[in-house]
Order: C-alpha cells, then sequence, then structure tokens
C-alpha cells in the first residue's frame, strides 16, 4: 500500500468517525504516522483530501454496478439485480455508508453537490433510465430515489429491526430483501 492509499484509507474512516468539520489534518497525520506536511504533499488542502478520500471509498464498488448494466436480462430482473447490489454495496462497508450518511447530515452544499455528481451521478442516471423502461408514466426521480431509501432503511435499520415482533432471520438475506423490495416496487400492495 502506497502512503497516498494508508492516508486515503484512514481518511475514509475518520471522516466517517469525525465528520469533515470534525477531523483535523493534524488527526490524520497522527492516525497514519506521518507529519501534516506529507499529507499535504499529496493533497493540497483538507477538501481535496476528502473529495480524493470519497472518490476512492465508493470507486471499487463501481464493479458490482457495471455487472447489474451489463446483465442480459429484463428491466424486472434489473431491477431486482441492482437492488441487490446496492443492498451488497451497503453491507460490505459500513465506513462508506456512515461517512456518507454522516455528509447529509451536515449537508454542506458544496460537499453534497460533490457527492452527487462526481460520486452517484452515474448510477442514478441509469437508475432513472431503468425506472423510465419500467413505469414510464410515473416520476422517475421520485420512484429512484424511493428506490434508494426501501433499500437503505433495511440496511440501516437491520440491528433494530431484529428486535420488532415477526422478524424472521431470513429477513437479513440480501436476495430475501432484494426480491421483497422488488416486487413490491413492481406489484404493489394490493392484488390488481
Amino acid at each position: 500500500m502506497t502512503s497516498k492509499e494508508k492516508i486515503l484509507n484512514a481518511a475514509i474512516i475518520l471522516f466517517a468517525e469525525k465528520g469533515y468539520t470534525g477531523l483535523s489534518m493534524r488527526q490524520l497525520a497522527c492516525a497514519v504516522d506521518m507529519s501534516v506536511a506529507a499529507i499535504y504533499h499529496h493533497f493540497p488542502d483538507k477538501n481535496a483530501l476528502y473529495l480524493a478520500a470519497t472518490h476512492y471509498a465508493f470507486a471499487g464498488k463501481e464493479s458490482v454496478f457495471a455487472q447489474v448494466w451489463a446483465a442480459e436480462c429484463t428491466p424486472a430482473e434489473r431491477l431486482q439485480r441492482l437492488i441487490l447490489a446496492i443492498i451488497t454495496v451497503m453491507s460490505m462497508d459500513n465506513d462508506f455508508c456512515r461517512l456518507v450518511q454522516r455528509e447529509i447530515m451536515e449537508a454542506d452544499t458544496e460537499r453534497m453537490q460533490f457527492l452527487a455528481q462526481s460520486v452517484f451521478k452515474n448510477q442514478f442516471d441509469r437508475l432513472l433510465q431503468l425506472v423510465q423502461e419500467l413505469a414510464p408514466q410515473q416520476d422517475a426521480y421520485l420512484v429512484a430515489t424511493s428506490i434508494i431509501g426501501l433499500v437503505k432503511i433495511h440496511v440501516d435499520h437491520r440491528p433494530l429491526n431484529r428486535h420488532f415482533p415477526g422478524w424472521q432471520s431470513d429477513y437479513e438475506q440480501p436476495k430475501i430483501i432484494a426480491s421483497h423490495i422488488s416486487n413490491l416496487l413492481l406489484n404493489g400492495l394490493t392484488p390488481r
């Protein structure tokens, strides 16, 4: 691992834990056992470090989504595969999810714009296209953000959900959650 990668890996964890405003370059330098000057050698300022760390954290996840978009399948099957991919990505990297959640809570306009345009835009654009294929009569933006919200609540609330009446261990299986959410979206709550 290069020193730059070491800095980025530590920055992801620390930004997730402390937030952008709560993390100082001195704290990061201490965590990676480097001088502050060594960090500034790789990143001109804290903002550049944050942007690079966020990009770095999501870059490894792109291949999971690439498989979904490359698959030869119906739009309904693609929806279920996409939901499974989102669950997989969210489940495999708690630090990245915490980083994004913390940023949403802080709601800094510049950083939100960066996340939306530089990190998530490609996947969101593809999700919009999929929604338009599946339900051209619906508002694609609202459906797309609802899909993300449904998936996110299942993953984020996993520790709480275990304590509700009716919970079953199968409800934590990504394939079962993906099947449930896609069926709910495609078929609604009531029979037609």
